[in-house]
């Protein structure tokens, strides 16, 4: 059993409890929430709300529940209480206490609801996703192989309690399944929304087609949209908005799908090693999905709040992955190659031609070791992105 690996967010959740009298932190089921929390606010009490006699207590009488819990808290999984966020913003309004509760949950809609309407402007709000390359880094446990880490995943449980991927993965969908889509939505064929699940796997890192799903599915396409919307606020997948600025073509106005953990989706796609990613059709698209979800991992990680995008003209011009800069453009396109071509820089220099005269900064993500500093490109290995 590894010892537990320290979390790049730890210090910045530190600095911004002095400066807010809520911190709430949200991400998938099993990132590590309560981990993180019970290490940094190890002083406090910890109550979670998916205890159903502490649970009760909190809906049937939210003021004598917040007399006997009302300093030095954490409040794990409070979307399953939502009276308490108007009661909460009452409290710290009141006693003026940095600090003074922590909040965390894994349905991120209901969560946010909570805090958008009874608690702007008094919480610090963090996402902790699975493990990134940084901290997998730094305790020797990133894989060596892309194909590999694509496959195992980053979810703690797998490193910290060295539980078999396939194992791993096979209960979390089964725990998902039961717990938080039942509670979400009223699905009475399960058989259909597994079956939803596999097919957004096999759409990862493309444009989202969202009649096809439901067609495949057999169900209408506003009962796709919602469950795709579940499957977006249990941070299962996420999708990546288009960029569009009048570059003079008419552009991609959908956008892409991908999953939060890599290890999942190849589960879903039945995919068991790095062999067998190395001989499947879909290789580029999962190693894309990892990098996209790396990029998100850094920027909450750190809490820079970085906005990413991708871009594609109506002539499949693309560029994989861009953040607009303070006058310009840093664009990426992230291939599994591992022998660096000509042809691999053709789209973002035709991105920088639509772009000018805004400067662009140009980069190639590949599945290789080596980094070069070519003139117009930089070049970087998967495992220095950062």
């Amino acid at each position: 059993m590894q010892e537990t690996i320290k979390r790049n967010i730890t210090k910045h959740i530190t600095i911004q409890k002095n400066k807010f009298p809520i911190v709430a932190v949200t991400g998938p089921r099993q990132s590590g929430k309560t981990t993180l929390l019970k290490g940094i606010f190890d002083d406090y009490r910890y109550i979670s709300l998916e205890n159903p006699d502490l649970r009760a207590f909190a809906l049937e009488d939210p003021n004598a529940f917040l007399k006997e819990y009302d300093d030095k808290v954490i409040f794990d999984e409070v979307q399953r209480a939502p009276q308490l966020f108007s009661y909460l913003q009452g409290i710290v309004d009141e006693s003026k206490k940095m600090g003074q509760f922590i909040l965390s949950g894994s349905q991120n809609f209901h969560l946010m609801q909570g805090i958008t309407q009874s608690l702007a402007g008094r919480v610090a709000l963090f996402k902790l996703l699975p493990f990134d390359f940084d901290e997998l880094t730094a305790n020797g446990l990133l894989e060596e192989k892309y194909e590999d880490a694509c496959v195992k995943g980053f979810y703690p449980a797998i490193y910290d309690r060295g539980i078999k991927p396939n194992v791993y993965f096979a209960n979390y969908i089964q725990t998902y399944i039961e717990k938080d889509v039942t509670e979400l939505l009223s699905i009475r064929d399960m058989r259909a929304f597994r079956t939803f699940i596999a097919l957004c796997a096999n759409q990862a890192g493309q444009l989202l087609n969202l009649s096809a799903l439901a067609n495949a599915c057999n169900i209408s396409q506003p009962t796709a949209k919602n469950w795709l919307s579940v499957l977006e606020s249990s941070y299962i997948i996420f999708l990546l908005q288009p960029y569009y600025e009048n570059f003079n073509k008419r552009q991609v106005k959908t956008p892409k799908l991908y999953f939060y953990d890599t290890g999942l989706l190849c589960h879903l796609l039945k995919i068991k090693s790095g062999d067998g990613l190395t001989l499947n059709r879909l290789k580029g698209s999962i190693f894309e999905n990892m990098i996209v979800t790396e990029f998100m991992k850094k920027s909450n990680h750190n809490y820079l709040n970085d906005e990413y995008y991708f871009w594609q003209d109506s002539h499949a011009n693309e560029v994989d992955l861009l953040e607009p800069t303070a006058d310009g453009f840093s664009v990426f396109e992230i291939k599994a190659t591992q022998t660096i071509n000509a042809d691999l820089f053709k789209n973002l220099d035709k991105f920088e031609i639509n772009a000018s005269p805004k400067p662009v900064e140009k980069t190639l993500i590949y599945g290789g070791s080596e980094n070069q500093k070519r003139s117009k490109h930089k070049v970087l290995s998967w495992k220095s992105i950062g």
